[in-house]
Parts: structure tokens; C-alpha cells; sequence
């Protein structure tokens, strides 16, 4: 138990950083995950998070077992709904949608969700979820029926983030949304990154190895970067161990 979390503490102890990759069971065809997997294995990932705003019930799990055909990777579930609980992956953040008021999406979706968790085996990872402004609307901001934070409001953006780590959670997200017109800025990183105790996650917007270097530089401990490869699967390139 813990697994999972215990080794990105022991990596970040090391000062190591770290890289997920995000899959989208609605964007990623079953077809071709094994090409897929294949130029993941040949990067610097080092896990890969599956999940998103809408998808059809049973792809989740679907997906994830065809994954864990090709990687030994850690497989962390990035869900959106309770349908995309799966115990095939290896833990699941428990995510809380902190920079918002949507009470299902602040505790109601997970209360929802602990019959299905019960019968699995699956590592629970409670992290505080902040959407941060990014030009345009997310599917995050459109499903969950919240405004993200903007990102001129430093302070509120680091109580918040130091709010979910005194409520207990594991690891903070700051999430500039799936599509992002920009990466949150450096300052932003390095802000929440001094309030905390506990790993941050950072995502959206990154596209290139500068944008991921620059995140990680700043504070960032485990990079997410889903959309540049759903659109470019030559970033891999770029991305080899």
C-alpha cells in the first residue's frame, strides 16, 4: 500500500524530477496504444496518469489494460467521474476541486465514489485540484460548473493551495487546464512551491522541453503533459531518455 506515493517522495527526496504523461481514454484509439507506449518507454516519463473531463463508461478500464500490456510504469488514475474508476491502474488521485465552491466536485463526487474504491485495490492519493485561469474555458471550468482562480491573484492561489495541505492532502495540482493557451508561470510555481510541505503537481499548456525544463526549475515536481502529444507525437523525440 502507499507505493506509489512513497516512491515520488523518495525521488523528490533525491531532488530527481519527475514527468507524467496524460492519456485521454476518449482522445487515445485502443489501436494505437502499443505505438504509443512504445516511444513512452523510450523517454524520460515517469508515470502515466489516464483520465478525462467525458468518457464513456468501461473505456477507462479498457485503456489501462491495454496500456499495462506495454510499460512497467506506474499507471495513476486522473479521473473526471466516478464511471472512470478502474482497480486495472495502480492508484487513483483522489482529486478535490479546491479552487472551486461545486460541493460535488469539493466532496459529493467522492462520497459517491467509496463503494466502488472499497472493492478495489487501488492506492488512494488525496490531492487538492486548483484550476487556474488560462485565457479560455476548460472542460474542467464547463463540467464542474466552477471559475478557475486568475492568475493575478497570487496570494489567493497560494491560501489555497496551503488550505488543501492543511486539510491532509497528499499533493497539490495546479492546473492551467487541458488546452491551455500558456503554462502557469514561473512565479506561481515558485510561490505555492515555498507555502508547501508535500509534492506539486503542475499541468497544462507545456508543449515544448523548454516550457517543461522551465515548470520543473521553478518548483514543479511532477510535470503533466497531455495535450502536446495527443497533437504532436514528435515531442517524444525531443523527450528521450
Amino acid at each position: 500500500m502507499n507505493k506509489c506515493y512513497r516512491d515520488i517522495q523518495e525521488t523528490i527526496s533525491k531532488s530527481e524530477k519527475l514527468l507524467a504523461v496524460l492519456i485521454d481514454p476518449d482522445k487515445m484509439q485502443i489501436e494505437s496504444v502499443s505505438a504509443f507506449i512504445s516511444k513512452l518507454n523510450q523517454s524520460i516519463a515517469t508515470h502515466i496518469f489516464v483520465g478525462g473531463s467525458e468518457v464513456e463508461n468501461g473505456m477507462t478500464e479498457r485503456l489501462v489494460m491495454e496500456i499495462k500490456k506495454y510499460t512497467k510504469l506506474p499507471v495513476i488514475l486522473f479521473p473526471g467521474d466516478v464511471i472512470q474508476i478502474t482497480d486495472k491502474a495502480d492508484a487513483i488521485l483522489f482529486l478535490s476541486l479546491i479552487s472551486g465552491r461545486n460541493p460535488d466536485y469539493l466532496i459529493g463526487k467522492h462520497v459517491a465514489s467509496v463503494s466502488k474504491l472499497k472493492a478495489t485495490r487501488l492506492e488512494v492519493i488525496p490531492t487538492g485540484y486548483l484550476l487556474i485561469e488560462n485565457g479560455k474555458m476548460t472542460s474542467v471550468e464547463r463540467i464542474s460548473k466552477t471559475k478557475p482562480i486568475k492568475r493575478s491573484a497570487l496570494h489567493t492561489i497560494t491560501d489555497t493551495a496551503k488550505a488543501g495541505e492543511f486539510l491532509g492532502m497528499k499533493m497539490i495540482y495546479l492546473e492551467a487546464g487541458s488546452g491551455a493557451t500558456h503554462p502557469i508561470e514561473a512565479e506561481i510555481i515558485q510561490k505555492v512551491k515555498q507555502e508547501l510541505n508535500i509534492p506539486l503537481i503542475v499541468g497544462g499548456g507545456i508543449r515544448s522541453k523548454e516550457e517543461l525544463n522551465a515548470a520543473h526549475k521553478a518548483g514543479a515536481d511532477l510535470v503533466v503533459i497531455g495535450t502536446a502529444f495527443e497533437e504532436n507525437e514528435a515531442f517524444f523525440n525531443e523527450l528521450k531518455k
